[in-house]
């Protein structure tokens, strides 16, 4: 890579910011240099998208300065920011999904001829961006956004950003929705816009991506800067306990002792769907936390809905508690006191503009008269209070809430029927390192309290660290089980099928 100023490009002094009284961005400095990919962490509620959003001009300071390129600055709007040189891409796209490619980078900035839009003109420009991020293949300028992949969705947000000839780049959880493919190609283009002296401001609650891809790490808590280190100084430890306040000696829960594990509570034997699964065996014992591995398409998500009633098994047979049951709807599954936390908890777990109270009943209510003839739930007030609902009425509305405890609501929803058979699809993703210790503290309880947990993960540390035995899939079936605490290395040579050609070779 070229010789680079060392100098920052961009500084943020004393950035102070209140809502309503309620301070939440108190005296913060953070700076980045050209060519820097500097990263922004710290739990949920720590203040990053505030402090972005002053940055981009979405909220103005209450104090503090911001210099750019040597001029200090006040963006009163996103499009001074950009027009300066600052671009953001949130979490959630901002593109207009009927538009094209080219519609959408040159939105409210069509070059004209005449009096008509110069659409040639445009999309040879779009084109030029593409090509200009080695993409041109792929995307095409005239293609529909409705059309693109999340991942080619996200380099049309980045192309858009170069369209405004971006000094300063932020990224906002950019890996939340990709596939570890994906995410190699993202940092690829992150490496690139690197070398042509781009700096970019890289939020991220993965670890082990600011490690990858970043030079620089500032870590934020309770709206106050903690320190900015340099990554190849620091370690994951360092950084966990910056962010939540203490050492986490202990990061994940200690395993069930064999004398916590009980009878199986949730057991298939040759399950299938067709096209989907074939030749399931597991079993899931009362007081253990089964982990479900494996690549994208093995068919970890598949297992579970089949197991739920989404997908219903058509081959094979199911035990519930010892007992043959047909599992053919969600339904049935919540009568059989089993429970689906699923991995979108925003489309598939809650209803944002409902509260807090209403969410946690949804599950219960669905039951109707059968759960009466029951012993009628656990009281809300007294399930939120036992998963440590933070900072939340039940009145509140569910959207309002952090990922943490969003998640926790989806858990109240099925405690609240006494599940006991509790399926966890990528329970922590999208969720801050303290946020996520505390689901696996609660996890564990409930094993402990007699729940049988499966728990599919792509984070294979939280699949170590978490699971009592680990089943492996591939190509929609068990390609093998492994103990607690097993090498990541097992898992992906089971997950990928290397080690059967290591053993033909």
């Amino acid at each position: 890579m070229p010789d680079q100023p060392v100098g920052p490009i961009l500084e943020m002094r004393g950035i102070t910011k209140g809502f309503f009284g309620v301070p939440v961005l108190q005296d913060v400095d953070i700076d980045v240099r050209p060519g820097e990919v500097h990263a922004i962490l710290g739990e949920n509620g720590a203040g990053k998208s505030t402090l972005m959003k002053i940055l981009a001009g979405a909220h103005q300071p209450d104090a503090g300065t911001m210099v750019l390129d040597g001029q200090e600055v006040r963006f009163g709007h996103p499009i001074e920011a950009q027009n300066a040189g600052v671009s953001i891409i949130y979490q959630e796209f901002t593109l207009l999904r009927d538009r094209t490619v080219a519609q959408n980078i040159y939105l409210g900035r069509e070059p004209h001829r005449g009096p008509f839009v110069d659409t040639a003109a445009m999309e040879r420009a779009t084109d030029e961006l593409l090509r200009s991020l080695n993409v041109e293949a792929a995307i095409r300028p005239n293609r529909a956004v409705r059309s693109l992949s999340i991942a080619q969705q996200q380099t049309v947000e980045i192309a858009k950003a170069l369209s405004f000839k971006s000094k300063v780049l932020v990224m906002d959880e950019p890996t939340a929705a990709l596939s570890p493919r994906e995410v190699a190609a993202l940092f690829d283009l992150v490496r690139l816009l690197r070398e042509r002296g781009v700096a970019i401001l890289y939020i991220s609650h993965r670890l082990r991506e600011i490690f990858d891809i970043a030079q620089r790490v500032t870590v934020l808590k309770d709206g106050r800067r903690v320190g900015t280190l340099d990554v190849a100084a620091t370690t994951s430890r360092d950084l966990v306990k910056m962010m939540v306040g203490r050492d986490l000696d202990h990061y994940f829960p200690p395993h069930a002792a064999p004398a916590d594990v009980g009878e199986a509570r949730l057991a298939v034997r040759g399950g299938g769907v067709s096209g989907l699964l074939h030749d399931i065996h597991i079993e899931v014992r009362r007081g253990e936390i089964l982990g479900i591995g494996g690549l994208a398409g093995s068919g970890r998500t598949e297992l579970a809905q089949a197991l739920f009633g989404v997908r219903p098994f058509d081959q094979g047979e199911v035990e519930v508690d010892g007992k043959s049951v047909r599992v053919r709807s969600a339904r049935q599954a919540v009568r059989r006191r089993m429970g689906f936390v699923t991995e979108d908890r925003k489309i598939e777990g809650l209803v944002l503009p409902l509260s807090v109270r209403n969410n946690s009943l949804l599950a219960l209510r669905s039951l109707g008269s059968f759960l009466r003839r029951g012993s009628g739930g656990i009281p809300v007030a007294e399930l939120l209070r036992t998963l440590e609902l933070r900072g939340a009425g039940l009145e509140r509305e569910v959207r309002f809430l952090s990922g943490g405890n969003q998640q926790k609501v989806v858990l109240a929803k099925w405690l609240a029927c006494e599940a006991q058979i509790l399926i966890f699809d990528e329970p922590t993703r999208g969720i801050d390192v303290g946020a996520k210790a505390g689901i696996h503290d609660l996890m564990r309880q409930l094993a402990r309290n007699g729940a049988a947990i499966l728990m599919i993960s792509s984070e294979l540390p939280e699949l170590i660290g978490m699971s009592d035995r680990i089943i492996v899939l591939r190509n929609g079936t068990v390609a093998g089980e492994l103990p607690a605490g097993s090498a990541e290395s097992d898992i992906m040579f089971l997950a990928t099928g290397e080690q059967d050609v290591a053993g033909a070779a």
